[in-house]
Formats: structure tokens, C-alpha cells, sequence
């Protein structure tokens, strides 16, 4: 049976109605015809873009600097017309890749995927396997764009197809090192934009940390919420006097205050300190997740797309932390809004991530992507468009290095 892509997704919602229901009174044909059709999809092309976002200054973290979000733009094509886009973000300083290993990773990964099913999903994440521990960008890349294939062939936008129901939320704004002046200043900026949650990056000298975020309360006063991120720039004894010393400024509570090696470390500073530990760097997949759940070495959780490699382990590991009780945030590093709105689905889509830090293009020069999230003053709202929801400006692409 040859049908057009219009016809392939008719065909494909009205056996999902028959499916959902007898009531509909399709005829069994029908649903035939659609399971046919899906069974039919097949890959017929992957294409690779260098996709460079310069910054309008440089993002800067205990353990690194960035001055450009230098990531992959993927695109899946189909023999039915449905198309998937995916972004790879990859941070040197916190996941050991780059744009140039991401692209060596995706040639692979694409070698792997034509001519195969693009809904089954785990199946082909099991066969990339290994490597999304070199390079969980890369695989997450290709993980964003098979999801965003299944939620049109499934013609509901993705956080609902994944059982989820609201579409906006809350998200905070990071502020990155810098002076202490230029950190006050900054954050006075997101709290006049009417943010209600901060995210302030520590991890240096202890006593600077604490003037800084001083500095900070004073100027945006109580009603804002704080949170702080020391990517790993402490030493547990920094830590814990850190965190003792910044009690009474109302911290929410501090993402990975020591080295993601050091478990047994992260876990002294949480039975110390007087705020909550979330665990970051030391959390990509869901092994980890056990890992630090059968230590009691954090509160809770940031889920990375990037860092897990992809919605399902991202999934996966929300899952654990519900199994164990524990509240998720999902986070972000300079992804573009094609990233972020794949991410933000993931938020929608489960409720123990209570908390969002989806802000990675806030400083990206330029936006390059059509539709996706929006965001007003720190609220997050969905797009009901079916898959992820957007796409890439064709005009941008044309410029893209292709690989």
C-alpha cells in the first residue's frame, strides 16, 4: 500500500481511534490498514548539521567556561514523510564531549539506523548501546528526534502521548560566575522579569560564595527563591561550611557540592548540611540513579536529557526516584529552544519532577528555532503542536555545515 504522508498519519489516527474504542464504529479494515502502515515505516535518511549558537557572553561555572553552544542538529527522515529532529548539547567540562566527538558518534549511530523501524525506540537505543556512555548527547540527539517521529505518527504532542497532562510550569534562571557586582546586577535583572526562581552558580572560595549570594538576597529580597549549583568546585569540609554559613539566606537547595566520583563525599555533606543536596554530575543514567539512591547520598535528583542520553533514560530515571520517594528537576547546558522544548516534555510528563532549570538559551545570540516552549516571566507553557512541537528555521539550515 503506497500512501501519502498526509494519508499515512489519516490512516494512522483513525486506528488509533479504533483502538481506543469500539464506539467509533471503524471498520476492522481499518485498523488493519493502520497497523500495516506503521509496520511499513522505515529510516531513509539521517542528516548531520554542525549547529553553532554563539553567546552573548561567556557561561561560566566553577569547573568550566563556555563562549558558544557548538552542537548537532539531527534530522530523521522517513519513507512516509514524517520527520524527526533531535539537538545534541555537549559540555565538555561536565560530560568529557565535544561537537567533533558528537559527530564522529552520530556518522556511526546513523549507519545504525537506515532502514529501520523509527518506533521502536528502545530497541534501537539497545543497538547504539554503548555509546552513550563517550557521548549521551549524541545518542540523545537521536533519542529527541525518534520521539519527536512518534508523537506525530501518534498526532498528540509528546508530554501527553508519555501520560502527561499539564502544559506549563515553572522554570528558573540561571545566573553564571562572575563579579560579585555583575552576579547582583544580573539577578535583580531576572527578578525584575518576574522570576520567581533563581539559580545561582557557587563553587569557588566558600566565603566569596557567601558574599555574592549576600549580595544577592539583599537585592532581590525574600520573595524570590534561590537555589545554588557548585558544580563540583567544593571539597567536603568547603562544603559543609559553605552550606552551614549560607543557612539563613533561604536557600532552596544546592546541586552537587562535591566531585560526581565521590559518593561517599556527596553523602557527608548531605548528613551535615542544613539545605537539601541535589545530585548532578554524578547522576547521567539510570545505574547511577540506584547508585546514589542505595548510598542516601542526595535528596533529589537533576535529570540531564544530555547527560542520560535521551526522554527514555531521562524517563527511566524519574521512575527510580518515584520508586525511592525523591523529587527530580530537570536541567539543561546550552541547548537551543529544540532541546529545551524535548526536555520541558519530559518535565510535563512526570509528577515527581517538581522542579525545572530549562534556561540554557537565555543567552544564545540568536534563536533559530520555529515554535516550541515559550516562556513569560519564569512560566513555561507547552506547545499542543503533535511531537516536539517545532522546527528549525529552514533559512537557518541552509547555512548549517552538514556532515
Amino acid at each position: 500500500m503506497s500512501l501519502s504522508r498526509k494519508g499515512f498519519l489519516k490512516m494512522l489516527g483513525l486506528g488509533a481511534l479504533a483502538a481506543g474504542s469500539k464506539a467509533y464504529g471503524l471498520p476492522s479494515k481499518a485498523l488493519e490498514d493502520a497497523r500495516a502502515a506503521a509496520k511499513k515505516l522505515k529510516i531513509t535518511d539521517v542528516e548531520i548539521f554542525l549547529f553553532d549558537i554563539p553567546l552573548t557572553s561567556p557561561f561560566r561555572i566553577a569547573i568550566g567556561e563556555m563562549k558558544a553552544a557548538n552542537d548537532l542538529l539531527i534530522r530523521i527522515r522517513t519513507d512516509q514523510g514524517v520527520v524527526g529532529l533531535g539537538e545534541a548539547c555537549p559540555f565538555p567540562p561536565i560530560t568529557g564531549e565535544t561537537q567533533a566527538t558528537n559527530a564522529a558518534a552520530a556518522r556511526s549511530i546513523r549507519d545504525m539506523l537506515i532502514g529501520k523501524d523509527p518506533l521502536a525506540i528502545d530497541a534501537l537505543l539497545r543497538e547504539i548501546g554503548p555509546l552513550v556512555h563517550s557521548n549521551p548527547s549524541a545518542v540523545a540527539a537521536f533519542d529527541m528526534a525518534l520521539h519527536d517521529i512518534l508523537g506525530k505518527v501518534a498526532g498528540l504532542p509528546l508530554f501527553r502521548l508519555l501520560g502527561g497532562t499539564k502544559n506549563t510550569f515553572e522554570t528558573d534562571i540561571t545566573t553564571s560566575l562572575d563579579t560579585l557586582e555583575n552576579m547582583t546586577a544580573e539577578s535583580k535583572k531576572y527578578a525584575d522579569m518576574g522570576y520567581k526562581t533563581l539559580k545561582v552558580k557557587v563553587g569557588l572560595d566558600p566565603d566569596e560564595d557567601f558574599a555574592r549570594l549576600s549580595a544577592i538576597r539583599a537585592a532581590i529580597g525574600h520573595g524570590v527563591a534561590i537555589r545554588i549549583d557548585a558544580n563540583q568546585g567544593w571539597t567536603v569540609p568547603q562544603a559543609v561550611y559553605a552550606l552551614r554559613k549560607m543557612e539563613p539566606l533561604a536557600i532552596q537547595f544546592c546541586e552537587q557540592p562535591v566531585l560526581a566520583s565521590d559518593t561517599a563525599g556527596l553523602k557527608a555533606v548531605r548528613s551535615q548540611s542544613p539545605i537539601a543536596i541535589m545530585a548532578d554530575e554524578a547522576l547521567f543514567g539510570p545505574a547511577d540513579a540506584i547508585k546514589l539512591i542505595r548510598a542516601e547520598a542526595c535528596d533529589t535528583f537533576n535529570i540531564k536529557v544530555m547527560k542520560a542520553g535521551g526522554l527514555l533514560n531521562s524517563i527511566r530515571i524519574a521512575h527510580i526516584a518515584d520508586a525511592a520517594n525523591m523529587r527530580c528537576m530537570v536541567g539543561c547546558m546550552l541547548e537551543s529552544k529544540l532541546a529545551l522544548t524535548a526536555a520541558a516534555h519530559v518535565v510535563a510528563s512526570q509528577a515527581n519532577i517538581v522542579y525545572a532549570d530549562l534556561d540554557g538559551n537565555s543567552d544564545h545570540v540568536t534563536d533559530p528555532i520555529i515554535d516550541g516552549i515559550t516562556v513569560k516571566a519564569g512560566v513555561l507553557t507547552l506547545p499542543e503542536k503533535p511531537g516536539l512541537g517545532c522546527d528549525v528555521d529552514p533559512a537557518y539550515v541552509k547555512k548549517l555545515q552538514k556532515i
